[in-house]
């Protein structure tokens, strides 16, 4: 045509884009392919997850858990775990105030979202990652109540998977309040305090339709950490925390500025105490030994256990308050353990304040035993032919950059076993650990009842490998008891509420360990160190027996000993492991061992 232009394709130019649209469709192809290769294995998982999911039906009318309660050997309540006072109280019923003190500091956007807040994951994952660490998290209340209902708090993709899956599937089959009632009523308040009932009534003695808002502000504050803010364990954090509760309700208008300050001033109940003094640090291992006697419970049980209430509450006093008289000295802590010749435990102090820590330090603690580990050094030797009226070297000895001093910084020479025990002297006992070998040493230790890892080397004679207090009071009970082994325990029979007899513990057959040469010989040196060594000012005139320790640096300070029936450990020292001053095991531990025996 004229005056138009034409443009004429060339068989190669069109040949090559359909090459190109080819190239294109198969590259599609294989990325719908990728795709679906990896979609299947996403596919099946998710299935997994769906399948592996527990009894929905069951977990939801499980609303309240069954209580443990810890009784004294008298009968008289040490203390209650679970829902001891708990009712299902549905979010309706509660004062408003007391709901959105909780729902605006846990999940600001709960009537907003579908069971997963996608900001407040990303805010999480965002602090977590500038932190290096999990510093915040992202769940809503739906996906605790998922949670809490159906799953464990392990932290694996797994149970996330399942949370969320769950989380929709209560957002579906419930509405927000029924959501939130079931949270109220399963969420840990801490002390054993399962549900907004329960709480209410062990801090406050009130149920939870009364609570004031200062208290719901504490309530709502304990969710973050429960064993940090509770008013139990300590009253200044707890209304700290409330603080920031009563700040968040009054950035979202939920308080004016006037209600603010009077908020701060209103009245708290007061919370239940224990009727046993100072024995929470035994309740809660004792609630260990429970579960695993009986494991789920189905109805509220109470255990009858070993405690002696009278040793309990006076030992516990007697420690605190020597522990004040030496405050000037850096000391900050102690505990103590009474056992008797069986194994059972008669008194438990993890520590000064349970409120103020909850770590139990006769069960937990790896502190340096010091010379009060040289039972065990001093026991090979005797199973390897030694008396206590052998003589052995106390000399100076360099073991490469190594060189022991004795605690007076003097040398005595040739001594027997029995001086040099009950002088405590590191020179001869470290040329006595080289010539038994401390391989030998270890098995005796590991034979005795210790299970923590020991070190290897010539050092650990004089006590420098962290040792547990349960397991020297285990060890020295089997030279106590004449040579059987023992294993502590605190449970002597479980029953439910109606009296049906759930478990009751029988003597174990008696092993014997030591030899009676064996146990003889050693208690020989065990009663020369209250008669004429390092623990003369423990001894109170009957047939008492044990062993100082200090380790370097006077870092901890321990006496180990017994009479004709009862095991006590002493442990003095500081939880960050800094020095005391001028404290030695032949002093105040030795001093509230003293007392408490008496």
């Amino acid at each position: 045509m004229k005056g138009q232009k034409v443009v004429k394709r060339s068989k190669k130019s069109s040949s090559k884009k359909r090459k190109t649209s080819k190239k294109k469709k198969i590259g599609l192809m294989k990325y719908i392919k990728l795709a679906g290769i990896v979609a299947i294995p996403v596919v099946l998982y998710i299935a997994y997850c769906i399948i592996t999911l527990p009894n929905m039906k069951e977990a939801i009318n499980r609303t309240r858990l069954p209580a443990t309660t810890v009784l004294a050997e008298n009968g008289n309540e040490v203390q209650s775990f679970g829902t001891v006072y708990s009712e299902f109280v549905p979010a309706e019923d509660l004062p408003q105030y007391l709901v959105d003190a909780i729902v605006f500091t846990e999940d600001k956007r709960f009537y907003n979202h579908f069971g997963f807040d996608i900001i407040s994951f990303t805010r999480a994952m965002i602090t977590n990652l500038f932190a290096g660490r999990y510093a915040q998290g992202g769940s809503t209340i739906t996906q605790q109540v998922a949670k809490n209902l159906f799953l464990t708090n392990k932290k694996t993709i797994n149970r996330k998977v399942q949370e969320l899956l769950l989380a929709f599937w209560l957002e579906h089959k419930f509405n927000k309040e029924q959501i939130l009632s079931l949270y109220l009523n399963r969420v840990y308040f801490g002390h054993g305090a399962y549900g907004i009932e329960a709480a209410s009534q062990k801090y406050f003695q009130k149920t939870s339709r009364d609570v004031n808002i200062l208290e719901s502000a504490i309530l709502a504050g304990m969710l973050k950490a429960p064993s940090r803010y509770n008013p139990i364990r300590s009253k200044e954090d707890s209304l700290a925390r409330a603080n920031v509760v009563l700040k968040i309700m009054h950035e979202n208008n939920l308080l004016s500025d006037s209600d603010l300050e009077r908020v701060k001033k209103m009245p708290l109940g007061k919370g239940k105490e224990v009727k046993v003094k100072n024995g929470a640090y035994f309740a809660d291992w004792a609630l260990s030994e429970i579960n695993d006697h009986i494991g789920e419970k189905e109805a509220d049980i109470y255990a009858i256990t070993t405690l002696d209430q009278d040793l309990q509450e006076k030992a516990s006093k007697i420690l605190r308050e020597e522990i004040e008289k030496a405050k000037d000295f850096n000391v900050t802590n102690g505990a103590v353990l009474v056992m008797d010749y069986t194994g059972a435990i008669k008194a438990m102090a993890g520590g000064i304040d349970y409120f103020d820590s909850q770590f139990n330090r006769t069960t937990q603690a790896l502190r340096q035993p010091g010379s009060a580990f040289k039972l065990f050094v001093y026991l090979t030797a005797i199973q390897k032919g030694f008396t206590p009226d052998d003589i052995i070297s106390d000399k100076p000895i360099k073991i490469e950059d190594w060189q022991p001093k004795n605690h007076d910084g003097r040398v005595y020479g040739d001594v027997s076993l029995r001086t040099a025990f009950a002088q405590s002297l590191n020179l001869a006992t470290v040329r006595l650990a080289k010539d038994i070998g401390v391989s030998n040493i270890i098995k005796t230790a590991k034979k005795s009842g210790i299970t923590t890892p020991l070190d290897n080397d010539l050092s650990l004679a004089l006590g420098t490998s962290g040792v547990k207090m349960i397991d020297m009071a285990r060890a020295y009970t089997s030279i106590a008891n004449g040579g059987f082994s023992v294993w502590p325990y605190s449970v002597k029979e479980i029953y439910t509420n109606d009296g049906f007899q759930l478990y009751q513990r029988n003597p174990s057959e008696k092993v014997r360990i030591f030899t009676e040469k064996e146990v003889d010989y050693t208690r020989k040196l065990l009663r020369e160190v209250l008669k004429t060594g390092t623990g003369r000012y423990a001894h109170f005139g009957k047939e008492v027996f044990g062993k100082t320790g200090t380790s370097q640096d006077n870092r901890d300070a321990w006496f180990v000993g017994f009479d004709e029936n009862k095991i006590c450990v002493v442990w003095v020292g500081n939880d960050d492991n800094s020095p005391m001053q001028g404290i030695y095991g032949s002093g105040l531990p030795a001093r509230i061992w003293k007392k408490i025996m008496q």
